[in-house]
């Protein structure tokens, strides 16, 4: 081995250059960062707070992949991309930053409740410096025809207290610039003792006789290459590629790796379970109002569904008003071709025929003038029953993982879409919005009924891109991480990102993935400064 580093992080996003960032601030440490995606510079548009869009339309940064066929969504496979590039899905999305709720927190295990984060969050908000976007008289109009519906205007969406309200969303930019993490904690910081690798495959975390991880092997610039470990190694690919590493390295279910031909060296049923995302479904409606709007800047929270097993006071849907003038092309070219194209065809001429095609079709003034009055009320899922899983394809490390997300399977999933659809359709009509004269494009007046509702959403739901869980923690011995984020069963080994949190947050999970990061980090300098101080 030509290299070793007393930390390796594997990955790049939001979460691994927070765990990356924080652990550089030892100088007497060395720290690798392995991501798999391009240089953020070598793609301007992930470093701008205006080029979201771009970057969220950019195959080359995004890690495409797509799940198995949904059986409670018409069969359809649903993209499941996500960011692959230095700060990950934190430098091609939104820019929204929320914590959650109170509620979320009291689901997760001792340690990790409500008033434990806070002053972990305040920490990350001290470097991501996050802002909040202006109002406009469109989104003002929204604001009114919440209200008017029993929602309560909010002047800060980080409070915890998220039932039934609506406010201007905290969003990681300043200025023209976006401030991902890897714009906070890696580029801003500029530490010598940190190195970050970008364009570097990982195959798999190497243990020694007493499963003490000890070096990572990946791929490089053409080259097989391998790392020693002097202290820990931590996983932050995110919750659809961690499983999978760790499976690589022969840590998860037995059956599933002996079917591949990779030998468990730690069996691990529950690696891959307990994934929840949160589905969304976009409602569009034309005005006659001008949508004077550029970025999504609103989030609204409400309990849809009363019959819902959740705490009191805990919303269980999200709704988020969309300015169609924003981005709709980008979001047509990145989303359409998985809709209408089949898997054999969709790596051909025909993706770039389709998005090529809606380049001219958005070059005619007409259509952007209907664009310009357009504007969509996505209803999000935002406490999914739902659970599906990742499985390993195969030994080789470019073979996707089978993903399967199970939406829908819970019927109370459905139930709250289908009645959150009842509420997008009042608030269209009410308040400031009702002024603007909506007619309803998606799905239709003629869809009024439960059942042709529930058809429309297994149709035409997307993802939100929220994925979680997948390598929990908690304090029974069945849950894969413990609640200092270390891996069961092995040793030198911490989970850093989405893959440890429970259950997902009704909110956006950019921050609380940040948050299981910089906890990731913490751990890790105390567990080694408590054995230097064991061994004196």
């Amino acid at each position: 081995m030509s290299e070793s580093f007393d930390y390796v992080v594997l990955g790049g996003g939001s979460a691994g250059c927070v765990a990356a960032g924080e652990l550089a601030q030892d100088p007497n440490v060395r720290v690798l960062v392995l991501e798999a995606g391009p240089a953020a510079e070598a793609h301007p548009e992930t470093l701008s707070a205006d080029g979201y869009k771009y970057a969220f339309a950019n195959d080359a940064v995004m890690h495409e992949r797509f799940t198995v066929p949904q059986r409670h969504s018409g069969d359809q496979r649903f993209f499941v991309g996500t960011g692959s590039v230095s700060g990950g899905s934190g430098s091609v999305n939104g820019m929204v930053y929320t914590r959650g709720a109170v509620q979320d927190y009291a689901q997760w295990p001792e340690g990790w409740r409500w008033a434990d984060v806070v002053p972990d969050f305040e920490a990350l908000e001290r470097t991501l410096r996050p802002h909040r976007r202006p109002p406009t008289r469109w989104s003002e109009a929204c604001i009114s025809a919440a209200v008017a519906n029993g929602f309560r205007r909010a002047d800060d969406l980080n409070d915890g207290n998220l039932g039934n309200v609506i406010g201007y969303e905290w969003m990681t930019y300043e200025g023209d610039r976006r401030r991902s993490s890897y714009v906070a904690f890696v580029k801003d910081a500029a530490r010598g003792n940190l190195v970050f690798r970008n364009g570097a495959r990982v195959h798999r975390v190497v243990f020694d006789g007493r499963n003490h991880a000890t070096a990572v092997e990946y791929e490089h610039e053409g080259e097989h290459k391998s790392v020693a470990v002097g202290r820990e190694v931590l996983l932050a690919a995110g919750a659809l590629e961690t499983p999978k590493l760790l499976m690589l390295s022969g840590i998860g279910p037995g059956q599933g790796l002996r079917a591949c031909g990779i030998v468990p060296r730690v069996e691990a049923p529950a690696v891959g379970q307990n994934l929840h995302d949160h589905p969304n479904v976009p409602l569009f409606f034309v005005s006659r109002g001008h949508v004077d709007c550029q970025y999504p800047q609103l989030y609204s929270f409400h309990r849809t569904r009363e019959s819902a097993d959740l705490p009191e006071g805990q919303s269980d849907t999200c709704y988020v008003f969309w300015p169609a003038p924003s981005a709709m092309k980008q979001a047509m070219q990145r989303m359409l071709p998985g809709k209408v194209l089949p898997p054999g065809l969709y790596d051909g001429p025909l993706k770039s025929a389709i998005r090529g095609g809606l380049d001219l079709a958005f070059g005619i003034g007409a259509v952007n003038r209907v664009v310009d009055h357009l504007y969509g009320i996505v209803v999000i899922l935002g406490k999914p029953n739902s659970r599906g899983s990742v499985r390993l394809g195969g030994a080789d490390p470019r073979t996707p993982a089978i993903v399967d997300p199970a939406y829908f399977s819970d019927p109370g999933d459905m139930q709250t879409m289908v009645d959150g659809i009842r509420m997008a359709r009042r608030m269209s009509r009410s308040g400031g919005l009702g002024a603007w004269r909506s007619q309803e494009l998606m799905p239709g007046p003629w869809n009024s009924s439960d059942e042709a509702l529930a058809r429309w959403v297994g149709k035409n739901a997307i993802t939100t891109y929220h994925f979680a869980g997948t390598c929990k923690m908690g304090s029974s011995p069945s849950a894969p991480t413990d609640t200092r984020l270390r891996l069961r069963g092995v040793t030198g080994v911490r989970i850093a990102d989405a893959s440890a949190i429970p259950f997902t947050p009704v909110s956006a999970l950019n921050a609380p993935s940040m948050l299981v990061g910089l906890r990731a980090a913490r751990y890790a300098r105390e567990d080694a400064s408590e054995q230097v101080s064991s061994r004196r």
